[in-house]
């Protein structure tokens, strides 16, 4: 093999990576900023979801605002993820349906006034769509990442942050770094420009 071969693939996806930023709706990312600061401080759960890369996703968010935000306030982060019990997400897949995962969880957990957020590349997962559909019908605040035209999702979520690119790695990109900014915001990391 020689390394030739793969010259200039990373400038390539730079710069579609660069240009999809270039494109993002920055307000819309400072809602969703705000919108799960706000649930933090008035002590709400923040539960998240996703199937595939949006699951890791979902988890990754957990994973850092649990830890690096109350370590830096003192203040707990009631996060949690619906992607991270196999044998619960295997369970609802296997006696009632996938499309349901969950639902099925929301169902035994939401409270009004929690924060529902839904990660998914297409919008259109139906499992996901079923999920905010139940939130917003039982009092909680959505916020909605997608990307591509935004599916369902952009449509039924309250709050969006829509990567505007027909591709799953530069949505997971932009959704990676919406966790993030979110982390580095909540635990006083970032200066504003």
């Amino acid at each position: 093999m020689r390394m030739s071969e793969y010259a200039g693939y990373a400038a390539a996806y730079f710069t579609k990576l660069s240009a999809t930023l270039d494109r993002m709706d920055r307000a819309s990312i400072d809602n969703g900023v705000a919108v799960i600061a706000k649930a933090w401080k008035e002590g709400r759960q923040i539960i998240t979801l996703g199937n595939g890369g949006s699951a890791m996703t979902a988890l990754h968010f957990i994973t850092d605002w649990n830890k690096s935000v109350y370590l830096a306030n003192d203040l707990p982060f009631r996060g949690r993820s619906l992607a991270d019990n196999m044998g619960l997400l295997t369970a609802y897949a296997n006696d009632i349906s996938y499309a349901d995962v969950f639902i099925e969880q929301l169902k035994n957990i939401l409270q009004p006034g929690d924060l529902v957020i839904a990660i998914s590349g297409s919008g259109n997962s139906e499992n996901v769509v079923r999920a905010v559909r139940y939130a917003n019908e039982n009092g909680a605040t959505t916020l909605g990442l997608c990307g591509y035209r935004g599916g369902k999702l952009k449509e039924l979520a309250q709050h969006v942050v829509w990567a505007d690119v027909d591709d799953m790695q530069l949505c997971e990109d932009v959704h990676a770094i919406f966790g993030h900014i979110v982390m580095q915001a909540l635990c006083g990391m970032l200066d504003k420009a």
